[in-house]
């Protein structure tokens, strides 16, 4: 079902334009050298966009500090114009009874796309053994 799910997320749900959108910040992350934290976060963000279903997002217990800040300057640059639009396209998506799971999909890249850094995404089947070994 995730296969099939994660399929026309891609065809029909825009993930191939959201891979793309996150994957272009990402590039422009890089060559600006200090924004490279970014630009992996960016990376990650269009990985789990591309193919949502049967992955979810865990924290990170070893982010310091500097995680934190760096979230900070993220949330006023990018991170709230992203997930207001993750949470527009999840509300335009669930109006419809098929475009519910699409919707669902958008809604869980909200927390992400909003504080990304410090955070791992890890397939639904290894998230308990990932936060008891952490």
């Amino acid at each position: 079902m995730r296969l099939i799910l994660n399929v026309l997320w891609f065809i029909f749900g825009s993930g191939f334009l959201l891979a793309i959108g996150y994957g272009v910040a990402a590039l422009i992350c890089f060559a600006l050298v200090i924004t490279i934290p970014f630009g992996v976060a960016a990376l990650r963000l269009a990985a789990y966009s591309l193919w949502p279903f049967g992955r979810t997002v865990v924290s990170k217990p070893e982010a310091g500090v500097a995680t934190g800040l760096a979230n900070i300057v993220w949330v006023v640059v990018a991170g709230w114009w992203l997930a207001l639009t993750h949470i527009v396209a999840g509300v335009a998506q669930c109006v419809t009874i098929i475009g519910i799971p699409f919707g669902i999909a958008n809604f869980k890249l909200v927390p992400v796309a909003f504080w990304p850094l410090g955070r791992d995404i890890v397939d639904l089947d290894h998230a308990p053994a990932y936060a008891s070994t952490r």
